[in-house]
């Protein structure tokens, strides 16, 4: 039943009602509100179910929709398409998931933390290997800094909800300072480089391949996050999407795991793709591309206690709202892998 069908016939039933003289009828209950819910959602008899995709000019998503080609056959094998929307982060992709207008994304370790702790009903399908590397804090190349307790006092600027969030509270911890020692400043990618470059801020805490330009323009790395934290992305998917439409969520993650291996393999003609619409130097996107690491992944117990230390961290330190178990967010039969 298409959208104009269902709502005809809920409006003929109210004026029903009305002529009966039922004012005080009963509202329909939940299950029938779902039920029309879920016929709105459909598409129009013949139509294809529609993929939609949250991706940025930069990372795996972006590299698929430039040779989706395969993925489109997949689709249209089992009569459905792909819908591509941009976005700037990774937070932004689960807040769509709220609305219901995203069904695939991918997105670091902290966002989903932040997301399920707001009450985004999604949940984690499967991940790219830890590259703790990828991400860093730092300082101008001049910086009298060298040690990072003397962080103390000074202002840092770092993504809020994104992975850096947790790689500050990590490299603060480990020199023994708290985020009270310091004055965070929560800015965009876009306007800390600003910042960092005009001197507003000390320090920079920012992931590739924004770190790697950065580096490239003289920028010096005070420190990484290899011992200190994962850096792992994760392709996350709407729940009731991935509970009624598993096996293109399967299919979509095999396409994205082949476009792994490929990239993997191919950084040079993977940084060109990426380079040709981020406005990101090819020359940064390779330095990005070479620490990258490749090769989707289930999701497994380890997986799930490294992102329950996220959650439980920032529930500590008040950040997100609430404590979160992960494993809420995690489907009982995975679709991709074996838990």
């Amino acid at each position: 039943m298409s959208p104009r069908h269902v709502s005809r016939r809920i409006a003929l039933f109210a004026l029903c009602l009305l002529a009966c003289g039922k004012s005080s009828a009963p509202a329909p209950s939940l299950e029938q509100q779902k039920s029309v819910t879920a016929e709105q959602a459909q598409p129009e008899k013949g139509e294809p179910l529609t993929v939609r995709i949250g991706y940025q000019k930069i990372g795996s998503p972006f590299l698929l929709k430039e040779r989706s080609e395969s993925l489109d056959k997949v689709l249209a094998a089992s009569g459905a398409r792909v819908e591509w929307i941009e976005f700037q982060a990774g937070p932004p992709i689960l807040e769509a998931m709220r609305g219901g207008s995203v069904d695939i994304g991918y997105v670091g370790e902290t966002p989903p933390v932040f997301a399920q702790a707001g009450g985004v009903p999604f949940v984690y399908v499967a991940s790219d290997p830890p590259a703790p590397k990828s991400e860093a804090i730092l300082v101008p190349k001049s910086s009298p800094i060298k040690e990072l307790k003397q962080l103390k006092g000074k202002k840092i600027a770092v993504n809020r909800g994104s992975n850096v969030h947790f790689l500050l509270v990590k490299a603060l911890e480990s020199a023994k300072l708290a985020l009270s020692d310091v004055e965070v400043l929560f800015l965009a990618p876009a306007d800390a480089r600003s910042a960092f470059d005009s001197g507003k801020v000390d320090a920079w805490v920012i992931w590739d391949p924004f770190q790697a330009a950065a580096e490239i323009a003289g920028a010096r790395t005070l420190r990484d996050g290899e011992g200190l934290v994962q850096n792992q992305f994760f392709y996350v998917a709407r729940r009731a999407f991935a509970e009624q439409h598993g096996e293109l969520v399967r299919s979509v993650l095999q396409e994205f795991a082949t476009l792994s291996d490929w990239a993997g393999a191919h950084a040079d003609q993977a940084s060109a793709l990426l380079a040709k619409s981020s406005g990101i130097s090819y020359d940064a996107l390779l330095r990005s591309e070479q620490r990258h690491l490749y090769g989707l992944r289930a999701i497994s117990p380890e997986t799930i206690k490294q992102q329950q230390e996220i959650a439980d961290t920032f529930a500590k330190l008040q950040v997100i709202p609430k404590a979160i178990k992960i494993e809420d967010a995690v489907l009982s039969k995975p679709i991709y892998g074996a838990l």
